[in-house]
């Protein structure tokens, strides 16, 4: 159960804290076909607007707010959060609210102008990522559809519709949409879904989906769908798990194929390089996520980034980034597409951050490292019998991580001595030790924790200074596997919809179940060191980290009349603009940010109706520009909730 208040239970802000669980420019013509493939396509959430800036950005204010009307209940069981991130297409600013209605505002006033609801249904999940736009340069002049909104539905529907009136696509599959059917029947509402925003590459629509962790070892395929944008017409698939024994990767399977297991999926959103052709995916782990009995070895292409061709859904190239996975770290941000600087001028180049903090950069038509990258050996003990583990795992040389690797009582901490006495006592009952530690029947610290780290909201790239802006999270948590043979009944928590509790998942076809806990004392605080969120700056031209600051207020949150900027673990990404500036909301303080991108200084807050865990955006109307950001809230975070959409904007002189 959760409450529409924040922290319904103040005192249990660090055990809740602690579980981590898991730009568009100005106004752009709508025939304007470079506009299509900018739009969030490359990952970079850079603007190179700079009326607002780092002289004047104390004097943003209010300029306008608007309400989705999508307020969860505060009794509902569904995991609900605002995450979009809004575009500007065809003159309207276009929302994605948490049911999947999409909403045209005017950019200026955030006046409605129109709202298409597709009736999705509303169980299990409750979040929309953002939507693609596509223009048909074939569609005569003025005609209807020929700039379209495309987005996905949580059951399972793809739809698009005219980006100036709403109304649905009658040339697109079936009255404007088409159903894609999962591999096998759900075994729960919600169970595959699709999250992201989908990508265009040319005429081609692929979107992935969330498969369902840890409920079955026969999951769903994790397959990455492909439509014609103009007509709907399936295109290609792609399964991350390769079933046919004569595809390369099936080598990498203990069976000589993934047959038996699911997942693979794209959650994540993808990034297109629209003149090659390509689109690249970031894969996640296979089925299941903490014990890999069955599929022994590398486990291609799960827990990498694989580029696509997008005429025709063949491999053009795969890297894979973390070797049999069995930690959960899937690849979970969308890759950023940047011009490489080197000594003999800039390579396109694709960055990938990571939930364990590690930041990998490739050539990104031929897939070469531009960072090298070895295989160093992991931890072995711990493991559980059947477990294989992969003897070593990739790391980028001398790039440095976003996150600190592995966790011992030495790194305990707490308010007092007491309380880090208990901490430290407290990591002494588990395994611990560097990254790629395995879960045990022990019970295992996991540092970086499953949900990084890095997530879903990535980083921001200024192209000025070849700074990437990255939010992380930094709570760790302990990951215990069960024998499920002569075990007592399992009760399970499938919507993981309350953060404050620990998870039990008792895995179909599994020889272990799992139990997901918190790493915190006994007095209810997180047993690492602050800051529990961070914003760090990486050069990558010279691979340093240039400023780092905790992202997040807690006396704030907690009501108290003094800062403690310790961090508050959230979700959501940065914006980084040509004016200096990094926007952030992220932090379950209810607070929306801008820093000083050369220093860190935090120079502009505002207070939001609910935390805003989504990525903001900039654009430029009237001679103005705007900042807009989601606020809504997290219900797995037990933050605040609503439904605005907040823009700001400078005083006009």
């Amino acid at each position: 159960m959760h409450s529409a208040t924040p922290f319904s239970t103040r005192q249990s802000f660090f055990a809740l804290a602690a579980a981590l669980l898991l730009c568009a420019t100005g106004p752009v013509h709508a025939r304007d076909a470079s506009w299509q493939t900018d739009q969030h396509q490359g990952g970079e959430k850079f603007s190179p607007l700079k009326q607002i800036n780092r002289d004047n950005v104390a004097d943003l204010a209010l300029a306008w707010e608007y309400h989705t009307g999508d307020m969860p209940e505060a009794s509902s069981d569904s995991l609900v959060a605002f995450e979009d991130q809004p575009s500007l297409i065809a003159g309207n600013l276009v929302v994605c609210s948490t049911q999947r209605r999409i909403i045209a505002l005017d950019p200026a006033t955030g006046k409605e102008r129109w709202v298409f609801d597709p009736q999705d249904r509303q169980v299990g999940m409750q979040k929309c990522r953002g939507v693609a736009s596509w223009v048909d340069d074939k569609a005569p002049e003025g005609a209807h559809c020929a700039t379209r909104i495309l987005f996905g539905t949580s059951d399972n529907r793809v739809i698009a519709i005219d980006a100036g009136d709403g109304k649905r696509c009658a040339g697109f599959g079936l009255n404007g949409e088409v159903t894609i059917t999962p591999t096998k029947p759900e075994i729960f509402p919600g169970e595959y879904v699709t999250t992201s925003r989908p990508a265009v590459v040319n005429d081609i629509i692929v979107l992935g989906s969330m498969v369902g962790d840890n409920q079955r070892i026969d999951a769903p395929s994790g397959r990455v769908h492909a439509f014609d944008a103009r007509t709907g017409a399936p295109a290609w698939t792609f399964d991350p798990v390769p079933r046919d024994p004569d595809d390369p990767a099936a080598k990498t399977w203990e069976r000589g194929t993934g047959e038996g297991f699911g997942a693979g999926n794209v959650w994540a959103a993808m990034a297109v390089d629209q003149a090659l052709d390509l689109v690249y995916l970031p894969t996640t782990s296979a089925s299941g996520d903490f014990f890999g009995g069955g599929r022994a070895g590398d486990n291609l292409y799960t827990s990498s980034v694989v580029a696509l061709q997008g005429a025709t859904g063949e491999v053009a190239w795969h890297y894979q980034l973390v070797h049999h996975n069995v930690f959960d770290y899937d690849i979970p941000a969308q890759p950023m597409l940047i011009d490489w600087p080197t000594a003999n001028g800039t390579v396109p180049a694709l960055v990938q951050n990571t939930k364990m903090g590690l930041v990998f950069v490739f050539d990104r038509a031929t897939g070469e490292p531009l960072v090298p990258i070895e295989e160093r050996p992991v931890p072995q003990g711990g493991a559980v019998p059947g477990e294989q583990l992969s003897p070593t795992q990739p790391f980028p040389v001398g790039m440095p991580s976003l996150m600190p690797d592995g966790f011992s009582p030495d790194d305990a901490w707490g308010f007092t001595f007491i309380d880090e006495w208990l901490c430290e006592r407290e990591v002494g009952k588990y395994l611990h030790g560097p990254m790629y530690t395995p879960a045990s029947e022990q019970g295992t610290v996991f540092w970086p924790a499953a949900g990084g780290g890095p997530n879903w909201g990535g980083g921001a790239f200024d192209p000025a200074s070849n700074l990437m802006i990255v939010p992380t999270n930094r709570v760790p948590m302990v990951i215990s596997l069960l024998p499920a043979e002569g075990a007592a009944p399992l009760e399970g928590d499938q919507n993981e919809a309350d953060i404050t509790q620990a998870f039990n998942f008792p895995v179909a076809g599994s020889d272990y179940h799992y139990k997901v806990a918190p790493l915190m004392s006994p007095l209810g605080a997180p047993c690492s060191t602050p800051p529990w969120a961070a914003l760090t700056a990486l050069d990558l031209k010279t691979k340093k980290v240039v400023w780092e600051v905790p992202l997040g207020d807690i006396g704030k949150m907690m009501g108290l009349p003094v800062s403690l900027d310790f961090g508050t673990p959230g979700a959501g990404g940065p914006l980084a603009t040509a004016g200096g500036l990094v926007f952030i909301g992220y932090t379950l303080d209810d607070t929306f940010r801008a820093f000083d991108l050369q220093t860190g200084e935090e120079l502009w807050q505002a207070d939001l109706p609910a935390a805003g865990t989504a990525i903001p955006v900039t654009y430029e109307v009237g001679g103005e520009q705007y900042v807009v950001i989601p606020a809504g809230g997290h219900t797995m975070y037990q933050s605040n909730l609503g439904d605005s959409v907040m823009a700001y904007k400078l005083p006009r002189k």
